[in-house]
């Protein structure tokens, strides 16, 4: 396994990050994963939750099908990283994502902090991508349940 630097770790977590946040076309989100290596999203969490939650998106079009899903059902704004641990042995960065989440059929909002876990090839490209976010506030804003939940209604 060669080895990439932390701060070209950091350099290519930051920069897919940055590119998401600003809602960058897909093509310009997908041209961070890799193209010599398998790659995988998984976003966390219960199957029946979400159709994005609890399966893994595999090959760059399942990269390509688990974006297009996000962006036909949530949207977002204000969506900072931090927090960016770095692994040069594993070539590996965690960070913690923030944002506001729209669930566009029903038009709930959630705040929400969110982990990534990405993996990296020996080029500093993603091959690994994980989420773990707050897919209870996405299940009930789905359902138009979250506000009603706020509100102490049932």
């Amino acid at each position: 396994m060669s080895s990439l630097s932390r701060s070209q770790l950091l350099q290519s977590a930051t920069a897919f990050c940055d590119v998401f946040a600003q809602k960058k076309d897909l093509n310009v989100i997908l041209s961070h994963f890799s193209t010599t290596h398998q790659v995988s999203a998984v976003e966390h969490g219960e199957k029946a939750l979400a159709p994005f939650l609890g399966r893994s998106f595999e090959g760059l079009d399942g990269i390509r099908a688990y974006f297009e899903t996000i962006a036909a059902l949530l949207s977002y704004e204000d969506m900072e990283f931090s927090e960016f641990t770095v692994d040069t042995e594993a070539r590996r960065v965690a960070c913690k994502g923030k944002a506001k989440f729209t669930w566009n059929q029903t038009k709930e909002s959630w705040d929400e902090m969110f982990a990534y876990l990405l993996d990296f090839d020996d080029s500093g490209k993603i091959t690994h991508y994980q989420v773990w976010a707050d897919s209870g506030a996405a299940y009930l804003a789905r359902n138009g349940q979250l506000d009603k939940i706020r509100k102490g209604e049932s």
